[in-house]
């Protein structure tokens, strides 16, 4: 697996670890997909899907077979009719649990303390 991520990512073009971390969960959609899998738990797809309104099944699927490939989330494959799969967190992605929680924190702060404060200065 470690292989695929070398394949994806070009360590030439990485210049520090910052670089790696944000190549690694960088996008629109791999820091939703963590947060809900870190905070609700694990998921199927459909659930995800739900959870996430404007992803395309397309866009799904292929964040979590990156996040998969990247060893951040772990796929549970049951073997009975019909095919489930269960989607969860691997020991990597719940080590970037603080992080997003700390993103979280700091997005909310500056929405209320810039955003709205701007909007109220343009009234």
């Amino acid at each position: 697996m470690a292989l695929e991520v070398k394949d994806r990512i070009s360590l030439q073009d990485i210049n520090c670890e910052k670089e790696l971390t944000l190549a690694v969960i960088g996008g629109k959609w791999k820091l939703i997909i963590l947060w809900h899998l870190g905070l609700d738990g694990t998921k199927r797809f459909g659930e995800l899907k739900r959870l996430i309104p404007g992803i395309t099944q397309k866009m799904l699927t292929n964040q979590l077979r990156e996040l998969e490939e990247d060893l951040l989330i772990s796929r549970e494959v049951f073997d009975q009719t019909p095919p489930k799969v269960e989607y969860s967190l691997s020991r990597y992605g719940q080590s970037l649990m603080p992080l997003l929680q700390m993103m979280y924190d700091w997005g909310k702060c500056y929405k209320e303390n810039v955003i709205q404060l701007d909007d109220a200065v343009k009234m």
